[in-house]
Formats: structure tokens, sequence, C-alpha cells
């Protein structure tokens, strides 16, 4: 085991090493730079494919082992009504910190930037029937090939539903998923190996198109976001796991460590979906918790891109000279909340939206969004962070609510003494049932008269 620990070490010493050798040539040679961006595309794609069958097998099996499907319904409605009001929280705290920074004072419009601005706009907003609607696959076996996380997220709830009511009969087909799940996490592991060249590919690449100058004209805006995600994580999510779990929200962190490494390295926060789905099973939180609250928090619990929403509308409206009231900001700002659903992991999505927003609203402002385009992917990796530690601090919690997650394991990982196996993915432990799960079997059993 020490020996599978220093390899993977290694590995994640070598993402490091490529990140600053990316970094150094986009600043030198930023043409070459740009032409290096296919490979941090591959390396996310390569990811993404995974996370289809990953999230069907880990709801199948977390689903259609539980005997209450109750349980399942209450799991599902506290992290929905988790994800508002911390959405709300996230909301608020951007707006409080926007209205004090006032950003984008002192820019200056450009038509080049004009033009940029338009661009975004440009078929960014969606319906809500056309979301809803969006989330039926065309058939059964389309959520996997189209790589939608909503469209996986309804089929595996079917099944894990369909194999939960045929009882013993349905057990076979579990374990065969189990295995198939296994296979999947292996393959994973294999796929993680690249993860050094594609980290290059897409450091190199962003530098190389944005450039210094771009970066200091818009530092402000830049820091004051970067520091207003900090100020969410650690001091109201802190508090939070802190008060409901009793868990440092600094151990969490360090234990999910490699996760924000690989997202800081490719800017999506989709790149560490699976591994997320894994940790929070090995950290001792039940199946059907993380099953269902992680892919739903991928597009719901958008606490980073609320965040960013708020700030990049601020920002637009004071560089176009054009301040939003407060009446203003508030309607806006929610409608892109709803209308952001989804756009997790997505580059350039939190753009899109935002620019889609203030066409509607303000059609006015949309040409002032082409001012922050160039800094928009440095953005879009604190706000990948943050819609990831939100995902992770939400999945304790809603364990912690429902009684679904064993507090000594949570200790023992926490603490070191526990190793997550970066081979594998999966260990014994996280196919086992929660205490919860167990008194119920036991229950029917003695019903049963077994």
């Amino acid at each position: 085991m020490a020996a599978r620990r220093d390899r993977t070490h290694y590995l994640y010493l070598a993402v490091i090493g490529a990140v600053l050798l990316g970094i150094t040539v986009g600043f030198l040679a930023p043409g070459v730079a740009v032409e290096l961006k296919p490979l941090g595309t591959g390396f996310v794609n390569l990811i993404k494919m995974m996370i289809s069958p990953i999230i069907f097998c880990t709801i199948v099996l977390g689903v259609g082992s539980v005997r209450k499907a109750a349980k399942v319904g209450a799991v599902g409605g506290l992290a929905l009504g988790y994800f508002l009001v911390m959405s709300t929280v996230a909301l608020a705290i951007g707006l409080l910190v926007g209205n004090l920074l006032e950003p984008g004072s002192g820019l200056h419009l450009t038509k080049e930037i004009a033009e940029a601005g338009a661009k975004q706009a440009e078929g960014a907003s969606e319906s809500t029937p056309d979301f809803l609607l969006g989330i039926i696959p065309t058939t059964l076996v389309s959520a996997f090939t189209e790589g939608e996380v909503l469209q996986t997220l309804l089929v595996a709830l079917l099944a894990g539903f369909a194999l939960q009511a045929m009882g013993s009969a349905g057990e076979p087909v579990l374990r065969g998923i189990g295995h198939i799940q296994r296979l999947v996490f292996r393959i994973l592991g294999m796929i993680m190996w690249a993860a050094p060249v594609g980290a290059f590919g897409a450091i190199a690449a962003v530098v190389g198109a944005t450039g210094a100058a771009a970066l200091k004209s818009l530092a402000v805006i830049m820091i004051g976001f970067y520091l207003t995600c900090g100020l969410f994580v650690f001091v109201v999510l802190g508090a939070l796991l802190r008060l409901v779990a009793g868990i440092n929200i600094w151990s969490l962190l360090k234990y999910l460590g490699r996760e924000f490494l690989l997202i800081l390295s490719t800017s999506s926060s989709e790149s560490a979906l699976p591994r997320l789905i894994a940790k929070m099973e090995h950290l001792g939180v039940s199946k059907p918790v993380v099953g269902i609250t992680v892919p739903t928090g991928y597009s719901f619990n958008l606490d980073g891109t609320a965040i960013y929403l708020t700030m990049a509308s601020l920002f637009t409206a004071e560089a176009m000279g054009d301040p939003l009231s407060i009446g203003e900001q508030i309607s806006l700002l929610v409608f892109m909340i709803i209308a952001s659903k989804g756009a997790a992991g997505v580059t350039g999505a939190g753009l899109a939206t935002l620019a889609g927003g203030l066409q509607s609203h303000r059609p006015e402002l949309v040409d002032g969004v082409g001012l922050i385009v160039g800094i928009d992917r440095f953005m879009s990796e604190a706000r990948a962070l943050t819609n990831f530690a939100g995902n992770a601090v939400a999945t304790v919690l809603v364990g912690t609510w429902t009684k679904e997650i064993d507090r000594a394991r949570v200790e023992e990982v926490l603490a070191g003494r526990v190793p997550f196996d970066e081979k594998t993915l999966v260990d014994d432990h996280a196919s086992a049932p929660v205490p919860d799960q167990r008194a119920e079997e036991g229950e029917e059993k003695a019903r049963a008269g077994v």
C-alpha cells in the first residue's frame, strides 16, 4: 500500500510541475502555447467520458440497496432545500462585496470588446420548459452518449427504484452493477496518469491567449472575486460544517487536495466529479446520499457561479457607466441563478449565462460583457473550486442530517489513518450498508421470522 501511495504522490507532483511549465511557456511563447489547447481539452474529455457510467452505477447501487423509497426522497428534498438557501447566501455575499468594491469604474469600452460581449449573448438563455424537457433523454441509453448529468441522474433513479421494487430478484443485477462500478473506477484511475499532460496544455493555452496586460488591467475584479469565494468557503461553509457535523473545513479540504489541484489545472469542476463521488463514499457517507447529492449539486448547488454572476453583473454595469439599482440587482441576479442550472463544470457557461441575463433585463449592458472575456478562464477556476467545495460540504451535511454517515469512519479518514486507494478509487466499506440500513434489514428479517 505504501508503494501505491508514493506513485500517485509523484503523479500530483508532476501535475504541479506541468502547471508551472505551462505558465512559463504561455508567457515566453504565447503563439506556441495557444496551439497546446487540445492537450487540455483531450484530458478533460477523457474524464467526462467516465462521468455518466460512474453516476449511473453509484445511484443505482445506492437507491437499489435502500429498502424504503421515502428515504431517497427525503435525501433529495433536503439536498435541494439546502442548495436553494446556500445559493441565496452566496448571492447576498457577492452583492455586498461587489457594491463595496465597485470594480468596473475607470475601464473603457472599445468596439472589439463590445463585439466580444455581443457574441457571448448569442443563444445564451434557455427557458424553464426547455430546461425541464432537457432532463428527459431521447432514449434510455442516450443519456450516456450525450453526457448530460441530469439525464443520467433520471435514468439511474428510475433503474434504482425498479431494482428496489424487485427485491431479492434484483440482487444479481445489483452485484453485476457493483462489478461494473469497480471496472469504471479502475479505468478512471488509469486516465488520471495523463493529468500532467492535460494540465500543461490547459494552463499554457490560457496564459498564452490572455497575457499579462489583461490580468493587470482587470486585477481588481479578479482579486475581489477570489477573496469573496474564499470568504464564502472558509467563513460561511466552514462555520456550517463545524456547527452541524463538527468537522474542520481545513481537514475536509486537505482530504480533497488532489481534486482541487485537478480543477485548478484544468479549469473544470467536472474533471473532479467522479473522484468526489469516490472520496465521499470512502469518507463514510452512504451511497444513496452521495449518489443523489453530488450529481444534483453539480447542477443546482452553484455557489461559486452565484458569486461570479453577482460581481460580474455589477462590474459590467459600473464599467458601462450605468450602475444597477438595488432592485435591478436583485431581480436580475435571481433570474441568472435560475438560468445557471447545469452550468457547473462547463467552461464558458458562466459567461454565457451572464450575457443572456443582461440581454433579457438590461440589453444596453450586454456589450460590457466583453470586458471580462479575457479573464473569464481565470475566474472560472475560482468559480469551479468554490462550486466543488460547496458540493463536498453539502454531501457531508446532508449525510449528517439524514444520519447516513459513519462518524467514526470520518474521523479515521480525515486523520489519515484510512488512506484512499488511488488505484481502484473504491473500497469494501463504500459498498457496505450504513448502521441505519443494517438495522432496517434486521427488523425486516425479524418480522419475516428469519
